[in-house]
């Protein structure tokens, strides 16, 4: 496993990620949607890894759904960073992160297109199921 840390640009989330490939071998899915594209979001997720995302303080946690409003975008409100998207399924939540507010210059592949936006809500949820984090814990750790 390769283990990557994270956090918004104040420290208020953070992440914990472990992937089961070599960053170089993940290329950064750039969402074509206008919210994602005005926060320049790029997402890496791994489906055969793990996902710790810990929240300091839940007032400054920020949660925003557009589009199908099936997903829900994690926005730091202290310093306004995406720093992921999360999708609830019962008991399992499934999580992918915005690559730029992974620590460090990782050396993922070059980012792709990708047009989400052209999908139903069905057809996003199981292309959010095959894709994305699907072992994922969130803490609120409150001060």
């Amino acid at each position: 496993m390769h283990c990557l840390k994270g956090k918004c640009h104040c420290g208020n989330i953070r992440i914990d990620i472990e992937l089961s490939k070599a960053p170089a071998e993940y290329a950064p899915r750039a969402c074509d949607c206008e919210f994602c594209r005005k926060h320049g979001a790029s997402y890496i997720s791994d489906p055969h890894g793990s996902l710790r995302i810990e929240v300091m303080d839940s007032q400054r946690l920020g949660r925003y759904r557009q589009g199908s409003e099936t997903a829900e975008c994690l926005i730091c409100t202290g310093c306004g960073v995406l720093v992921g998207v999360t999708y609830r399924d019962g008991e399992r939540l499934y999580a992918t992160i915005n690559s730029r507010a992974i620590d460090n210059d990782i050396g993922f592949g070059e980012a792709l297109s990708v047009s989400p936006k052209v999908l139903s809500a069905d057809e996003k949820i199981r292309r959010w199921k095959a894709l994305w984090f699907s072992n994922v814990t969130f803490v609120a750790n409150d001060a």
